[in-house]
């Protein structure tokens, strides 16, 4: 139930699904003048499991919305919503925000009987670092540091705990007189406290069976994911397409009898038709 960290985003799919392909920092090529915002709508078909290592899985057809929106301070763009704090030629602050869809525990083998996990939204700071470019902005590879914290958005919400999601970002971007598709690659560990790997995968005493002990889970690494995405901007439309594989293996938690598989591939697709925009334009390198 981890959002994924891509770019231009069908925010979270485990949660808002975040459908995104680039996933870059500032660009660095010549500005374009573009609309300072822009709005569209489509269908996005996204498939993940209830959890990482749970063995059940949902299909979920989601309205996409496709939001631009180019301000100085606040931004939704490639790497979703986000405030700038601090904007480098070499590094960057941002603040995020993040959200997952919640799964029942009815159809899951593993939780049966367990009380449902609630959509999350995770909210904090990532420092990141453009350690290369190529090509203008055609090119370009990110260290980000992200630490968010988690919330459930039941009633009232409950504070679940942090994650920590350092990675690479690789983005590579076709420009030019008919722009191409946009290719994105993601790869990085996941570090969570206590109380977020509790909230997956401990099992209070309440809920133990002879097939399920009681367990607590520990912080520590909460596995690694590898997401790769692919995207382009039409005229009218944009579509665009994700896959992401995570791995649970050496976890700090791979002993909760939660944990059904140690892998997992999930991934999605979308569309939206962009049928809106500002008269306003401001200078835009994205």
């Amino acid at each position: 139930m981890r959002p994924s960290a891509i770019s231009s985003r069908i925010a979270g799919c485990a949660g808002i699904v975040v459908f995104a392909v680039g996933s870059l920092g500032p660009r660095y090529g010549a500005a374009e003048t573009r609309p300072l915002w822009e709005f569209g709508l489509g269908p996005g078909v996204v498939r993940f499991s209830d959890y990482p290592g749970s063995l059940s899985h949902r299909n979920y057809l989601l309205p996409f919305p496709y939001i631009r929106y180019r301000g100085k301070f606040l931004r939704s763009d490639r790497d979703g919503v986000r405030g700038i704090f601090v904007e480098q030629p070499r590094v960057s602050l941002n603040v995020s925000l993040w959200a997952t869809v919640p799964a029942n525990s009815e159809g899951d083998s593993a939780r049966a009987g367990m009380p449902k996990l609630d959509a999350l939204v995770q909210l904090g700071p990532s420092l990141d670092f453009h350690l290369w470019r190529a090509g203008g902005d055609r090119m370009q590879l990110d260290l980000r540091l992200p630490v968010r914290a988690a919330f459930t958005l039941a009633s009232p919400p409950r504070d679940v705990g942090w994650v920590a999601a350092p990675h690479l970002n690789l983005d590579v971007r076709h420009r030019g007189a008919a722009p191409g598709w946009d290719l994105g690659i993601l790869a990085g560990p996941l570090f969570a406290n206590q109380r977020y790997n509790q909230y997956f995968y401990s099992v209070p005493a309440a809920y133990a069976t002879a097939q399920r002990p009681a367990y607590e889970a520990p912080a520590g690494y909460a596995g690694t994911e590898i997401i790769t995405a692919l995207s382009k901007r039409f005229r009218t439309f944009w579509v665009g397409a994700f896959l992401r594989y995570e791995t649970l293996h050496g976890a700090a938690f791979i002993h909760s009898p939660l944990i059904q598989t140690h892998s997992d591939v999930s991934g999605g697709l979308g569309v939206a038709w962009v049928f809106w925009h500002s008269a306003r334009e401001v200078e835009a390198s994205e």
